[in-house]
């Protein structure tokens, strides 16, 4: 059973049953006095509280999945009198940010110690949160799932025209290290004149995006393509020659854990150029299956670009690389029986 504050995409996700939870009509008040002006975290109220636990007890539930510590920080009066065990998941984003801030902290402190188990989708971030307070104990490692099926493997060859394709799909923010991908490509477009650069998704940057472009003379070798659904995503990812993303800590202190898109990119055999950033190490193999360079440096990053373009050889081993290590660590069933052991582990634990 699913509980929720909102549902979207149901056609997509035809899962039941689906509980849409009410928020209370003061939501929006109480975000800006708690969050805002006394810099606690919200939480939910105990109205709240007892009808997310008659609803788990009504459907029989033997285990509860937080999605997002954030979220489990909201629900932290539910973890204080739990009806059964809990489970909470981080990302990456949800982990670190707002750390600096007493409240937030300790909140993050007590739903580990509330928790059964805390599952983290890479090493490094499991590392993070260690160093954080959580007990190593109830860490255990539950990586994203990819349905291989859906994005299979297809050889590509190198350009003789040197029309190189490097494509970037990801949330126009800060972390993703944007401006580090234009300007590793405008020292390769020196080189390769006729490559070009594709970038997917929207956010706030898009505008200092698009005018650090004309800033670098890249007026028609770069295109912002907007948000694309999985079937135009696909298409996109079969008619680049490289997935690129310099990931880095963002001010606040957000950072990555496994990008999915970087993932599914790499299952088509798309080498990829990133960042030794979060969990991307324990995706990428720096020279097996893509090449990594440090965060914020794109003058290294258009080394990487440039080295991938000039050994043909090299480039097909590192695009079939890229496919087998997403098959071998990352390939959903797989991860979903990791889930279900940790679903028994914590319901008979």
């Amino acid at each position: 059973m699913v509980l929720t504050w909102k549902r979207e995409e149901a056609g997509r996700f035809p899962f039941e049953p689906v509980v849409e939870l009410p928020r209370p009509a003061t939501r929006a008040l109480r975000r800006l006095v708690v969050r805002q002006m006394l810099r606690r975290p919200v939480q939910v109220y105990r109205g709240e509280v007892r009808r997310i636990a008659k609803a788990i007890r009504d459907a029989g539930g033997r285990v509860v999945h937080i999605y997002f510590g954030h979220i489990a920080v909201q629900l932290l009066p539910l973890l204080r009198k739990p009806p059964v065990p809990v489970i909470v998941s981080f990302h990456g984003a949800d982990a670190l940010v707002d750390m600096d801030k007493p409240a937030f902290r300790a909140a993050t402190l007590e739903v580990f110690e509330r928790a059964r188990l805390v599952l983290v989708r890479s090493r490094s971030l499991g590392a993070g949160l260690e160093a954080l307070g959580c007990p190593p104990e109830k860490i255990r490692i539950h990586r994203t799932g990819i349905p291989l099926a859906a994005f299979p493997f297809r050889e590509r060859q190198v350009p003789g025209d040197g029309a190189w394709r490097f494509f970037q799909a990801c949330r126009l923010i800060e972390k993703k290290g944007l401006p580090v991908t234009l300007r590793a490509f405008a020292v390769f477009a020196q080189h390769y004149p006729a490559s070009q650069l594709v970038i997917a998704g929207e956010g706030p940057l898009l505008g200092p995006l698009e005018a650090l472009v004309e800033e670098l003379g890249l007026r028609g070798k770069v295109r912002f393509c907007g948000f694309l659904d999985q079937g135009a995503l696909r298409s996109e990812f079969e008619a680049a020659h490289a997935f690129v993303h310099p990931s880095e800590i963002g001010a606040d202190g957000n950072q990555e854990g496994v990008p999915n898109a970087m993932l599914e990119a790499m299952a088509t055999g798309l080498p990829v150029l990133a960042t030794r950033h979060g969990g991307i190490p324990e995706a990428v193999d720096d020279g097996v299956s893509g090449y990594l360079v440090g965060e914020g440096d794109d003058a290294a990053l258009a080394v990487a670009m440039l080295r991938l373009a000039q050994d043909r050889e090299r480039y097909t081993a590192l695009a079939r690389a890229a496919s087998e290590a997403v098959a071998e660590r990352f390939e959903q069933s797989r991860q979903v029986a990791v889930l279900e052991a940790c679903y028994k582990e914590a319901a008979e634990g």
